[in-house]
Order: C-alpha cells, then sequence, then structure tokens
C-alpha cells in the first residue's frame, strides 16, 4: 500500500511539475555566490551552454524555464509586434487576447519629467509580469524585462527616438533609475522582476546600425553617452544590459573590452550582459570581426558577455571543440544570469520567502490590467505626458465652442508600435470627444481627411477645429527596412525628413477655418515652422497609451492643465543638425550645444496658468548634495504642475564645458494663488568632470553659475555659488 502511493505521489509530481527534490543551493541563509557555486557544481555542461541563452531555467534541478519580455511602456507578452503569438480569427491571424496596461511611449514617459510616474509604469509591468508567469494560457513567460531603454536621442532622425527618454544624460538617468526601481521592487533581498537595460552604448542611428561605429573620446563616454547606465547600476539597482549592435571606435559593443573594464568592475553590473538580438551573425557577417560564428561567439564569452540573443550552440560547441574558449569561460559568463534569476528568487524551490511568488495565484482576483488601479494609473501618466506647445488663449475650449469637426488619421485609432502588447481597453480622441460632448451638449463632426474639400466645408461650419495627425510607428512590420513616408522612422530605419506630411492640410483647413488645433501625435520632433507661426494652438502627445483620447480631451477641454516638456530640442530646419553619424555632441547637438535657434528649446511647455519665481538661494549643503531653494507663485488663475528646471555653468572654466547643463528638476502641484518653497538637490558627484589624465571624475573648482528656470531658454533666476 505504502508502494502504491509513493507511486501515485511520483507521477502526481510528473504531472504538476512539482519537484520535493531539495538542493544545497537553495538555501538562501547563504551568500549568493556560495550558492551560484553550488549550483555550477550541480550543472552539465549541456545546461551550462543553455544558460547563454534567455532562459534562465533549469527544470532538471527545480528551476523553472522564464524569458524575457520587452517592456518599453508596458509588457509585450510575445516580443516585438508579435503580442504573445497569433491565432487565426475568420481566417486571420490576429494577436492573442492577452492584454496587459499600455502607457505612453517612452519618449511620452519622458515628457512627464515625473519620477514617480516613471516608476509606477514599472511597478505595474512588474505586477502583470508576475501575474502572467501564472497563467496557463500564456504562452510566454519571463520576469526579466527589456528597459529601460537609456540611449541619448542625440539626433531627432534617429528612428528608435520614441524608445528613448530624450536627448539629455541627467533627465534620462533619473527617469532610467526611477524604471528600474519600479521593475525591481523594493524588497532587501528579492526583486520583482529584473531591468535589463538597451542599448549600451551610443545606438542612436537605425541606418546601419549593424555595421556602424559611434566615435567620441572618453569623456564624452563618462560624462554623456554611459551617464544613464552608470545611474541605471549604481543608484537604480539594474544588473543586467543589452549590448548595442554598433560599436564604439572601431570595436563592436558586445565584445568591447569596457564591458567587463567599466560597466563591471567598475559599476558592478555582476548580472547579464547580452548581445542584442541577432548580435553573434551581425558580429560575423556585418562587422566582419571575425571570420567565422565560432571565433564570434568566443569573443563575445569571453568578454563576459553571458546571454546570447541568437542560434549560437553551434558556434559555441565548435568553439569548445576547437579550444577557442574553455568551460571555465562559459561559467565566468553565465555567473550573472545565474545571479539574477536568484533575486526573482527562482532557485529557491517551491519553500521560498518571496513575496512577489504568489501574485497571479488567486484565480477569483481581478487581473492587475483591470484594476482600478491599473486604469487611474494610465490615465494620470498619460495625462502628465501632454505638452502644450502653442497656445494663444483658444484653449482650454470654453462656452461658446459648440461645434467641433474632428480631423485626420489618429483622430480614431490608437496605434501600437514594434515594442507595444495588447490593451485590455483603448479610447481614442475622437471617442474622448464624443463623451465629452454629450456630456456638455457639443456637436462633434468627424471625417478622417480632407477627401474633396469635405473637411475645409465642415471646418467653415464649426465653432473649432481638431486636426490629429503625426506619424506612423509601424508596429507591423511591412518591410524591414523601408518606411514609405520620408519622416517616418522606427526600428531599423531612420528618417530622412523633419517635415509633418500633413501640414498642407492643416494649411487648408486653418483658412477654412483660424480656430484650429493641432493635435501632434508623434513619436518624434517635427519642424512645424508654419503651424507654430499660424495655428492658435498645438499639442503633442505620443502614441500607444490606452487613455490616448482621455488625455487629450481633458486637456483640450481643461479637465487637466496640461504640464509636459520637451525632452529634446526640436529644431526648425534639418540643416541645423550635424552629419547624422557624427557622435560628439560638441559639433552643435542637444540644448548643451545647439548653435541655431530651436522651434521649442529642450524642457519647453506651456500651462493654462502663469507661475511667478522668486529669488533663488543655496539653503543648505554637505559632501553628498547642494540645495537650493526658490519661492515659485501660481499667479494664475488655474490649478497647474511646474517642472522647476536648474542648470549650471562654469564661469571659471567656461570654455571646458556646455552653456548650460540640466543637474536637478521637480514637477510640482501648486493651487492658484499659493507659494510653494521648491527645494532643489543637486548631488556633488554631478558638479564634476572627467579627467582623462588622472582617469577619475574630479569636482569643478570656483564658481557655479546656477540657473532656474521653466525651460532650458526660459531661465527665471539665476546666481552665482562658490563651491
Amino acid at each position: 500500500m505504502n508502494r502504491l502511493i509513493a507511486t501515485l505521489l511520483l507521477v502526481s509530481s510528473i504531472f504538476t511539475g512539482a519537484t520535493a527534490q531539495s538542493y544545497d543551493f537553495q538555501n538562501t541563509k547563504l551568500k549568493d555566490e556560495q550558492r551560484i557555486d553550488l549550483l555550477m557544481r550541480q550543472l552539465t555542461l549541456d545546461e551550462k551552454i543553455a544558460l547563454l541563452s534567455t532562459n534562465l531555467g533549469v527544470p532538471r534541478l527545480g528551476i523553472p524555464s522564464l524569458n524575457c519580455y520587452e517592456g518599453l511602456h508596458g509588457i509585450a507578452l510575445g516580443g516585438p509586434a508579435s503580442n504573445n503569438g497569433k491565432k487565426e480569427v475568420n481566417g486571420q491571424m490576429v494577436p492573442d487576447d492577452l492584454p496587459t496596461s499600455i502607457f505612453p511611449q517612452a519618449y511620452g514617459l519622458g515628457e512627464t519629467w515625473d519620477r514617480e510616474a516613471v516608476k509606477r509604469v514599472g511597478e505595474q509591468m512588474a505586477e502583470e509580469a508576475r501575474y502572467y508567469i501564472q497563467q496557463p494560457q500564456a504562452r510566454r513567460k519571463g520576469l526579466v524585462i527589456y528597459a529601460p531603454n537609456a540611449d541619448l536621442a542625440r539626433d531627432p532622425r534617429w528612428g528608435r527616438t520614441e524608445e528613448s527618454y530624450g536627448e539629455d544624460a541627467y533627465l534620462t538617468g533619473q527617469l532610467s533609475v526611477a524604471m528600474v526601481k519600479g521593475l525591481q521592487g523594493d524588497h532587501p533581498r528579492y526583486w520583482k522582476t529584473a531591468a535589463l537595460m538597451k542599448h549600451f552604448l551610443a545606438n542612436s542611428n537605425e541606418d546601419g546600425r549593424d555595421s556602424t561605429s559611434s566615435n567620441f573620446d572618453e569623456r564624452l563616454f563618462r560624462e554623456y553617452y554611459s551617464y544613464p547606465f552608470y545611474k541605471g547600476i549604481t543608484e537604480g539597482g539594474s544588473r543586467a544590459f543589452m549590448a548595442a549592435y554598433n560599436g564604439w571606435n572601431g570595436i563592436p559593443m558586445c565584445v568591447h573590452p569596457v564591458l567587463d573594464e567599466v560597466a563591471r568592475k567598475e559599476w558592478g553590473n555582476n548580472g547579464i550582459i547580452c548581445t542584442d538580438g541577432g548580435g553573434l551573425r551581425l558580429l560575423v557577417n556585418a562587422h566582419k570581426a571575425y571570420p567565422g560564428m565560432a571565433e564570434g561567439a568566443a569573443a563575445v564569452i569571453k568578454a563576459k558577455t553571458g546571454m546570447f540573443l541568437d542560434d549560437y550552440k553551434a558556434a559555441v560547441d565548435e568553439a569548445l571543440q576547437r579550444g577557442l574558449i574553455t568551460v571555465s569561460d562559459i561559467e565566468t559568463a553565465i555567473r550573472g544570469n545565474i545571479l539574477v534569476a536568484l533575486k526573482l528568487g527562482m532557485l529557491d524551490g517551491e519553500q521560498t520567502a518571496n513575496p512577489y511568488a504568489n501574485i497571479g495565484k488567486d484565480s477569483t482576483a481581478t487581473p492587475p490590467y483591470l484594476t482600478a488601479t491599473a486604469r487611474k494609473a494610465v490615465r494620470d501618466i498619460t495625462n502628465k505626458s501632454v505638452v502644450l506647445l502653442k497656445n494663444n488663449g483658444l484653449l482650454p475650449f470654453g462656452k461658446d465652442i459648440r461645434k467641433i469637426t474632428v480631423v485626420g488619421p489618429y483622430a480614431d485609432k490608437i496605434i501600437y508600435d514594434w515594442y507595444s502588447g495588447t490593451p485590455p481597453y483603448e479610447v481614442t480622441i475622437l471617442k474622448a470627444l464624443r463623451e465629452m460632448a454629450a456630456e456638455q451638449g457639443i456637436e462633434i463632426n468627424y471625417i478622417p481627411d480632407d477627401r474633396m474639400g469635405m473637411a475645409e466645408d465642415m471646418a467653415r461650419e464649426s465653432d473649432a477645429v481638431i486636426i490629429c495627425t503625426g506619424n506612423h510607428p509601424y508596429g507591423v512590420r511591412p518591410d524591414w527596412f523601408f518606411c514609405p513616408v520620408p519622416s517616418d522612422g522606427r526600428e531599423a530605419v531612420d528618417r530622412k525628413s523633419l517635415q509633418l506630411p500633413d501640414e498642407d492640410m492643416v494649411r487648408q483647413l486653418y483658412r477654412a477655418n483660424p480656430n484650429t488645433v493641432l493635435v501632434l501625435v508623434s513619436s518624434f520632433p517635427y519642424a512645424i515652422n508654419w503651424s507654430q507661426q499660424n495655428l492658435p494652438a498645438i499639442l503633442h502627445i505620443t502614441h500607444c497609451s490606452q487613455e490616448q483620447g482621455h488625455a487629450v480631451a481633458d486637456a483640450l477641454f481643461g479637465i487637466i492643465n496640461p504640464a509636459g516638456r520637451t525632452t529634446q530640442t526640436w529644431v526648425k530646419d534639418i540643416l541645423d543638425l550635424p552629419h547624422i553619424m557624427d557622435y560628439d555632441i560638441r559639433n552643435g547637438r542637444t540644448y548643451m550645444y545647439q548653435q541655431a535657434e530651436p522651434l521649442y528649446p529642450f524642457g519647453y511647455g506651456l500651462s493654462y496658468t502663469r507661475f511667478t519665481y522668486g529669488q533663488a538661494k543655496v539653503v543648505r549643503q554637505d559632501k553628498q548634495q547642494i540645495e537650493v531653494s526658490v519661492p515659485i507663485t501660481n499667479s494664475g488663475e488655474r490649478d497647474g504642475d511646474e517642472v522647476v528646471q536648474l542648470y549650471v555653468s562654469y564661469p571659471d572654466v567656461a570654455a571646458e564645458h556646455p552653456a548650460k547643463q540640466l543637474k536637478a528638476f521637480e514637477r510640482i502641484h501648486i493651487k492658484k494663488g499659493e507659494t510653494q518653497q521648491v527645494t532643489l538637490r543637486i548631488s556633488r558627484s554631478d558638479l564634476t568632470y572627467w579627467d582623462a589624465a588622472a582617469h577619475a571624475f574630479v569636482p569643478e573648482k570656483g564658481l557655479i553659475h546656477f540657473m532656474i528656470g521653466a525651460s532650458s531658454a526660459d531661465i527665471r533666476t539665476e546666481f552665482d555659488y562658490d563651491i
């Protein structure tokens, strides 16, 4: 009888995937490195080679098979553009209906200038990733999230501008830290998910990205291009990033010595470093860096890049057989992957103290993407991303606006990009406007374009016109290396123009009705010079958010007071930009070195109220930071947010630095008529420069000039201070 019970229990464990076996590496009282050593001794060679992939599991040893998710602005369950795979419905292949909360594109998250908002996005993604690993219908399950993108958008022609937080190293660093903390959680031992930053380093041209080199000196490496990654590791706690396709100064990034010498040994990234998708193949076939795949795989492993996003096994087997690498080299490379698995609780076995392990197990609970809390978070954060670029008083719409014509390709659809998941619901601009109109007794008429001049005819009969247009982010790829519209761009394709294709339609509708508002729904800046000169009002919002419509309608009607800010310099002319392959930003890139007057400066955005700045002053300092305080009064007629920005320059060594650099910011809410004392904290480590001779960051000496204002070009109060 006992033998029968034992047999039944064994069969049960096989079918349920349960394991009664315990292993010494599951002892959570041991140090992390000890546990990794113990696991390493039990791995077979095949298992060690398997751990060079994105799958961190070892099923034989009770370590679950878990993969990775894209997560720039919401979990994409199946990777780029596949939304957890496709299924056939009525003869057509459509995405599986496994939804996740979809926020604005990363570019829009950057425009919030709000650390807590970005952190909240990370928290929601982590909750949903944990939920889906418990759901049998999810074909792909993962706890490593490819986010944030810590690349810097030094040029608006970059096809992946939509994935970035902007052009500034400090802002991108702060928001990257916030995203990492949101994804990983605040538990002292366990991570909710693992934040894998991308793409290290200086990956901001798409055309030729698989073979080109981004060339610049070590000072720009330290102070600009690597800074957000450095902060994500040392301050955020990320222990994972992806090496870029391109090279730096002639050496492909996935084998670059800087990965080990700086990222691992100096910064402490003892976790994952992975190639980008297909990186091994491109190392051989595009960069022509090695004669064959075995040599390429050996170089990747010896660089301590321990995860391939590629078909690598045959190449690694050959490299072992030929003596190009040893088993010890593989063990060194995969230690970081195992560490990440350990931090996620994957090495604990069934008896784990991981507080995140039970998320999603309660089948009666509301899925995390359907909770009222999640819906509110998406709506609030999308609201915060809206940028008011121009307003002559037309907005917010008043009681005299009773009939509105809505025009444009993005009025009644939300376009999802290459890294979007499937939202549980969506509210288009037109849908939200109709909701608002029904409440207020306003007539809304819609037409997608100006065919046969019909939109112009409708505009003449209306009190206002709303035009919703911009770029198409190509969420479903028609041709990998082609965008039919020159000003469009996406992964693998850079933009060839900054002109808004529909600006002629905008001009015609404006002629028909001067009360025309442009709602620019776009992943990047445009040179909309005519619109800026002539239209009474312009809003900017990025693609993808399931609450896009509510954010726009709320801003147009004054339910919210927009306070988003630009995160790039919007140039007036493409000729204001240097050569796209010039990575030395000192030659005229970003607000720090831009020579021509911009259309919209970095940090710019308007409000429906006014903010008055008092005199700023240093109120406290110690060895770690300097605190600057400034009184700010909402002197207008509406409550609103202000994004207070602090820039610095160094009068004594002005020739060696840009004219100004962002070093602190705070987004604050001030009620009308009230004054707040705003404190801006500047880390002393950010008041340093890279000394190539000393090979170290060295504190600045002499005077520091503090500039506080509403944008990089709108300084309201400034003073000198001897540091």
